[in-house]
């Protein structure tokens, strides 16, 4: 910081002429600039820490297991939450049918828009609220959001409750920092990852009710990636007829037809596999 305050102020010394040199002073004293700022974040979200904690506590006690996929309570917190800091939420509310031919129970989306300046790109940052059903061995309480040991346990407080409260903290920090800032940032809080994300991210688009030109997703590294591993749903109804275990040729076993049919489901796994989209 000494070396680039120094060179910041022989950058008004007229012996200093040198084009190259001159572009080298203006690099470091943005740099300078930018770790000011940087400091500035980081002592903001210091600051905030123990309330972005708590923030992500509530949000994992509201249980959004999928199934059911009964979400909808969910989304209405997160809106009334993120209002109380200022901002606007629309929820959009997917139609009951769509829902329940989904085979989910309720589902609402949340968008979050934050406009800046002219200029720049729009950014969605997409996280989902929706998680599968806690399994066995739990010694803690799923929905708790108990801390231990510096660590918090629940469901979802990895992915991707957790990318809620570091969304909207980030978004935060940045506009504490009071300076001028282009484009725009949209937070996307979706609730059926785990069924697909159709009636997530993809109704958003289909309904046209979001076009960034950017946009992250929930993850756990810094790879760039173009596309997803797809997913295949579907239901298939077997039929039996009962019949005495002692006459079992009268009868038809529909457990033993599923296994012929699940045989060539999985016969078809890496014929499948190897299917890719065309991503523009």
């Amino acid at each position: 910081m000494l070396r680039a305050a120094l060179l910041c102020s022989l950058r008004h010394t007229p012996s200093f002429t040198s084009f190259a040199a001159q572009a080298s002073i203006r690099h470091i004293c943005a740099m300078a600039q930018h770790q000011q700022q940087h400091d500035k974040l980081c002592a903001w979200i210091d600051t905030h820490f123990d309330e972005e904690v708590a923030f992500l506590q509530s949000v994992i006690r509201i249980p959004t297991d999928t199934p059911p996929g009964d979400n909808a309570p969910h989304a209405d917190a997160v809106a009334h939450m993120v209002e109380g800091f200022g901002w606007t939420a629309e929820k959009h509310v997917v139609p009951h049918k769509e829902v329940a031919d989904y085979g989910m129970a309720s589902l609402t989306n949340v968008i979050i828009r934050r406009k800046y300046g002219d200029g720049g790109p729009v950014v969605a940052l997409n996280a989902h609220g929706d998680v599968v059903p806690p399994g066995e061995g739990w010694t803690t309480d799923p929905y708790g959001g108990e801390i231990r040991d510096g660590r918090i346990y629940g469901r979802a407080a990895a992915t991707s409750k957790s990318d809620f409260a570091t969304y909207i903290y980030a978004v935060r920090a940045l506009e504490s920092l009071g300076g001028a800032l282009k484009g725009g940032v949209e937070l996307h809080f979706t609730y059926d990852e785990e069924f697909g994300g159709l009636l997530g991210p993809g109704w958003l688009l289909e309904q046209k009710l979001t076009k960034p030109d950017f946009a992250i997703g929930a993850g756990f590294s810094y790879n760039v990636m173009t596309a997803h591993s797809g997913c295949l749903q579907f239901e298939v109804t077997v039929q039996g007829k009962a019949t005495h275990g002692s006459i079992p040729e009268s009868g038809h076993d529909a457990l033993q037809a599923t296994t012929t049919i699940l045989n060539a489901i999985y016969a078809k796994v890496k014929e499948l596999s190897n299917i890719r989209s065309k991503v523009e």
